[in-house]
């Protein structure tokens, strides 16, 4: 195989002062557990701003750049070829041959941007940008120079070894998972908590997931359908614990003592009451839902107020302003819209009113859970008593 390493390039952390190093330690975290599910053994290391992905012997290069692109935290992934210090006219060959392999059409614009990072090489940056665009020129004569609008910027670093790379293959950027906290997914089956999931993963956060459960009204599929998004979604953010618990008997209460139009908000307030008590009790510092602002009855701006109060703790809704085309597109691009689609109901389509309450008044919904007073306590206690906590992993 042609290329044995990659330079891996990162945004935002380049920005972050004194404190840069720790989050470039965090993405060499990420990047070593990504890679240990590829065929192959890799060394990551960090030297003066760059990260490099080099391998040990032979490996499965699409795996690993597939790999590399779920990684938050990297915007680029440039596969480099390596070449000693063995003086220029070596490395001018190096480049040749580069160039012939990579494009072996031989007909483009190009420019070489040399990055001199050892001082003691005996040419100047400028130096060799001239001196190897007339070998490349020379060599394939249909190549033109265009220092304003390349089609390939070849990249030259001379290091303690030379890295010649020219292209660049798009990483997912945000920032390394673990870099900012941790919180609880509120995962259902829809198409919607997996994203939200993913794009607040993306900012660095360590995510955990809660599942609601509700035996025999939904499924052992259903249950597996949400273990399999909560997979899919480790493939981003590392391995998740979900949480699964039962919400039968309390759905069932809550049918049998309240106002049938007020059964989702209703619902929705003991699950976020439930949902915060695993938060706490492992350390997550917020709630995430997939709400979106009048996607449903109960996402409206006030049926949102209302689930929310009962709330101590940060609740994050990423898609709260995004249309469902935009929520479906980046379902499709993470691959979790197969399986969300998939047939199986959740508990929160079970007991659907025919005319839910879209504008709940908080002191009427209040009023109406007084009448689950003689029960409630017991239920929700028993409910986080046989809670079933599941490692997903990819």
């Amino acid at each position: 195989m042609f290329f044995k390493s990659f330079l891996i390039k990162y945004g935002e952390i380049g920005i972050k002062g004194k404190n840069r190093y720790l989050f470039e330690d965090a993405l060499v975290k990420q990047i070593r557990h990504a890679l240990k599910h590829v065929e192959g053994e890799f060394l990551v290391r960090k030297e003066q701003g760059r990260i490099f992905a080099e391998s040990q012997g032979d490996f499965d290069y699409d795996e690993a750049v597939e790999a590399l692109q779920r990684v938050f935290g990297i915007v680029g992934i440039c596969p480099v070829l390596e070449t000693d210090d063995n003086g220029f006219e070596e490395l001018a060959a190096t480049v040749l041959d580069y160039m012939k392999q990579v494009y072996p059409e031989g007909n483009y614009t190009f420019k070489v941007n040399a990055r001199r990072a050892r001082k003691n090489y005996p040419m100047e940056s400028m130096e060799i940008n001239s001196a190897l665009g007339e070998r490349i020129l020379d060599a394939f004569p249909q190549t033109k120079v265009d220092v304003h609008h390349p089609e390939v910027l070849l990249n030259v670093e001379i290091r303690e070894r030379i890295y010649i790379y020219s292209k660049i293959i798009p990483g997912p950027g945000g920032m390394p998972v673990g870099t900012n906290g941790k919180c609880m997914l509120l995962l259902s089956g829809g198409i919607d908590s997996p994203v939200a999931g993913y794009m607040v993963a993306k900012r660095g956060v360590k995510i955990d997931a809660v599942y609601f459960h509700a035996p025999p009204y939904t499924s052992e599929r259903a249950k597996q359908k949400v273990v399999d998004l909560a997979r899919i979604v480790s493939r981003y953010s590392g391995p998740i614990n979900l949480h699964v618990v039962n919400f039968t008997d309390i759905q069932l209460a809550i049918y049998e003592k309240c106002p049938h139009e007020e059964l989702t908000i209703i619902m929705r307030r003991y699950m976020m009451r439930i949902a915060e008590h695993f938060a706490r009790e492992t350390g997550s510092l917020g709630l995430i839902t997939g709400e979106s602002i009048g996607q449903v009855a109960s996402q409206t701006v006030q049926s949102l107020a209302a689930t929310n109060e009962v709330c101590t703790m940060p609740v994050f809704r990423p898609l709260i302003a995004f249309d469902k085309q935009d929520i479906v597109d980046i379902s499709l691009k993470i691959d979790t819209y197969e399986t969300s689609i998939q047939p199986y109901e959740d508990c929160c389509t079970i007991f659907v009113a025919k005319h839910p309450v879209t504008k709940p008044n908080l002191n009427v919904i209040r009023g109406s859970e007084t009448k689950l007073a003689d029960v409630i306590e017991e239920l929700v206690q028993k409910a986080i008593e046989t809670v079933e906590t599941i490692w997903v992993e990819e």
